[in-house]
């Protein structure tokens, strides 16, 4: 949801808390006189935050606030860890097998992606459960010896088999 910046007019508090365009706080002012200031500098007042009592406002050029509020958002984007990949294991998997997708899972991991692991069960294979865990904790195993691993979410039995969740520990 994204919401509005107020700014000139659109402020319906009476006093506001003012910052000028160097960071240098003016106090709290009427809203009158908070205008009158902005306008006197060809700038406008924009209200920061409305959470405290009185709510913030800087005076400001708008276009440049907007420029500096989607390079905070662009920034805190590209901190944010990778996405979710997935690694679909069968229930009769080959050992070598196994260890390639190990490896691919390791690639993933590296990169700073989260790894469902999916183990499947189809038609008689759902009767072998504790065979699948097993499976899955080999598996496990073999991506502990490749890297340091956390479990975000541990193994959980849904309708198709087995999943698990993990990152790089």
């Amino acid at each position: 949801m994204f919401k509005k910046t107020l700014i000139n007019n659109q402020i319906r508090a009476f006093r506001v808390r003012v910052v000028d365009e160097t960071g240098k706080q003016l106090g709290v002012l009427n809203l009158r006189e908070a205008l009158q200031i902005a306008q006197e500098r060809n700038l406008d007042l924009i209200q920061v935050t409305e959470k405290v009592e009185p709510p913030v406002c800087k005076i400001m050029d708008y276009g440049k606030y907007q420029y500096q509020l989607q390079k905070k958002e662009k920034a805190a984007k590209a901190k944010q860890v990778g996405e979710t990949k997935g690694i679909r294991l069968g229930f009769n998997i080959s050992l070598h097998d196994m260890k390639v997708k190990a490896e691919q899972t390791e690639k993933f991991l590296k990169k700073g992606d989260k790894v469902i692991i999916e183990l499947r069960l189809r038609g008689r294979e759902k009767a072998f459960q504790e065979l699948a865990k097993e499976k899955m904790n080999q598996f496990l195993k073999m991506l502990e010896e490749l890297l340091l691993i956390k479990i975000e979410r541990g193994l959980k039995k849904e309708s198709r088999g087995f999943t698990i969740i993990i990152a790089k520990g």
